[in-house]
Order: C-alpha cells, then sequence, then structure tokens
C-alpha cells in the first residue's frame, strides 16, 4: 500500500519541485538571496497561485453546486419528513432514491463541493513530501527531486523566516522562535478559514437554506475546523503552514468576489447587490417583473366605484 501511495504521489512531488524552483529561480533573478527564508516562503505562495489558478473552473463548479444544494434544503427537508421514523429497508430506498432523483434534477450533488479540496489534498501532501525530505537530500541520504539538487536542498533546508526554518515543525523545533511562528500561522489559518465559512453562511445562504440541518452542520463544522488545524498543524513544517494560510486567503479573497458578483438568490447577499444597483441607477435583474406583478395585485385589489345613473346621463 505504501508502495502505491509513493508511485503515486511521485509526479506531484516533482511538479511542485519544479514550480517552487521556478518560482525561486525568477525571485533570485530579481535580487532576492538564493537561501533567504522569504525567497523560498514566496516560492510557496507561487505554488499556490498557480495551482488555485488552475483550479478556477473547478472552484465555479463548487460554487454552482454548492448553491443549489443550499436552494434544494427544503425540498430535501420535505423527503426526510416524509420517511421520518420509518426505518424498513423498504422506505431506506426510495428516500435515498427519492433524494439522489432530485439530485440528478437540480445537477447538484453533496460531492461536488469538495472537488477543489480533492484536487488540492495532492499537492499539500506533495510540498509536506518535498519539505520533510530536504534534510535527507541535502544529506546525501535521498535522491534529488526533480530541480531539487543536493546544493539547492541544503539552501532551502537552512531558509529561514523572523529566526524558524521553513522545514521545522512545532514538535521537532530546537528553538522558540519555530514554536512562536507555528502558532501565529496556525492562528492565522484557523482565522481565515472561519471567516471564508461564516462569510458563505451570514451572507450568500437563502433564510431556508440557513434553517436545515444541512445548514446546522455547517455551522457546527466553523468551530470544529479551527481545533483540527490547531492538533494536526503542531506536525506540519512552517513552510507547508505558509501553503495552507495562503491557500485559506485566495479562498476567502475569491468567494468574496464570487458572493459579492454572484449571490445566491434569496440571500443577504443578494439584496445588498440589488441596492448596490440601484443606487448606481442600474436595472436590478427581475425587478420589472416583480413591479409588474404588485401593479396587477395592486388593480385587482382595488374597489371598482359604480357610477352613478346622473353622471351617465351626464356624458350621453
Amino acid at each position: 500500500m505504501g508502495d502505491l501511495f509513493n508511485s503515486i504521489l511521485a509526479p506531484i512531488e516533482w511538479l511542485v519541485a519544479w514550480i517552487m524552483y521556478g518560482f525561486h529561480a525568477a525571485l533570485t533573478t530579481i535580487g532576492l538571496p538564493a537561501d533567504g527564508g522569504w525567497t523560498w516562503a514566496l516560492s510557496i505562495v507561487g505554488l499556490v497561485i498557480v495551482m488555485r489558478a488552475a483550479m478556477i473552473p473547478l472552484f465555479v463548479k463548487q460554487i454552482k453546486a454548492s448553491r443549489k444544494m443550499q436552494l434544494i434544503q427544503p425540498e430535501l427537508q420535505k423527503i426526510q419528513k416524509k420517511y421520518k421514523g420509518k426505518s424498513d429497508p423498504e422506505s431506506r430506498q426510495a428516500m435515498t432514491q427519492e433524494t439522489m432523483e432530485l439530485y440528478k434534477k437540480e445537477g447538484t450533488n453533496p460531492f461536488s463541493s469538495c472537488l477543489p479540496i480533492l484536487v488540492q489534498s495532492p499537492f499539500f501532501f506533495g510540498l509536506f513530501r518535498v519539505l520533510n525530505g530536504l534534510s535527507d537530500i541535502a544529506n546525501g541520504k535521498k535522491d534529488q527531486i526533480g530541480p531539487i539538487t543536493k546544493s539547492v536542498a541544503a539552501q532551502a533546508e537552512s531558509a529561514t523566516i523572523f529566526g524558524a526554518q521553513l522545514s521545522d515543525s512545532f514538535l521537532r523545533a530546537n528553538n522558540l522562535a519555530t514554536q512562536i511562528v507555528t502558532v501565529v500561522l496556525i492562528i492565522l489559518m484557523s482565522a481565515t478559514t472561519f471567516l471564508t465559512q461564516r462569510q458563505l453562511m451570514t451572507k450568500n445562504m437563502p433564510q431556508s437554506a440557513l434553517d436545515s440541518p444541512f445548514a446546522k452542520q455547517q455551522k457546527m463544522l466553523l468551530y470544529i475546523f479551527p481545533i483540527i488545524f490547531a492538533v494536526s498543524g503542531i506536525n506540519f513544517p512552517i513552510g507547508v503552514l505558509v501553503y495552507w494560510f495562503t491557500t485559506n486567503v485566495w479562498s476567502m479573497t475569491q468567494q468574496f468576489y464570487v458572493i459579492r458578483r454572484m449571490p445566491a438568490p434569496g440571500s443577504a447577499a443578494e439584496r445588498a447587490y440589488h441596492a448596490r444597483l440601484a443606487r448606481k441607477g442600474k436595472p436590478v435583474p427581475g425587478a420589472s417583473a416583480v413591479a409588474a406583478e404588485v401593479e396587477d395585485q395592486t388593480i385587482v385589489g382595488q374597489r371598482v366605484q359604480p357610477k352613478s345613473k346622473k353622471r351617465s346621463k351626464g356624458k350621453k
């Protein structure tokens, strides 16, 4: 199993190494020191930019899938209510079938929103293995990974930011600087993840979706994720934490742009978007249809005043 995992990650490690090396070469060309911690940290930031830019089509799919999942929550609740208390195999199968038919009809499923995370995971582990192997490559105990030769690995291994080596982790730290940098990065990672999820829940979900079990689960994860980061983050090299924090900032910024420009129907973000359009004197989507409907209702609701016979004669 281990050999299979290694063979799957080997090309990802090679790609990660080449992207980092490419940015490192570009940064040293403009004057940054080859063994500088910020040079290598910015190379990791460059890796995130390349990877996330390539994933934009997947992110668009994720946004659409998440939006549809939010909007069909009332329908899902109806199906769940219909089979509530029924635990026999026939009822469970019927509920599953109706749920899958609803997903098919709306063109979504719960797994569509996980695509970016699944695609990112190999790069995350690839970077983890590259940084973890720097010491062995520098000492000649491990073969080079792509352009990461013995001399390049030695440079990256000794690179520091605020006195902390990029390849070091909280648990393996020999100095206080590494522990402080690790804790600060974990706090930043947790904060950006919390803000990203909170932004989605408070601004881009209609009220019907906010009252659903799906939203309650999301709210629970809102507070669980920081704990997961705190527990797992102390095991990761600082370079991986830099990668993680950078991709969180990208996600938060990208989501802010999408919510502002393409809000979910019925959400607070959509109301704010319509208000901005109205202030600028631009047409609000659906406003004419709503106005026409209100006008029709007003006309129907008005009482027709009867005309007197005298007035009728006068007109003749």
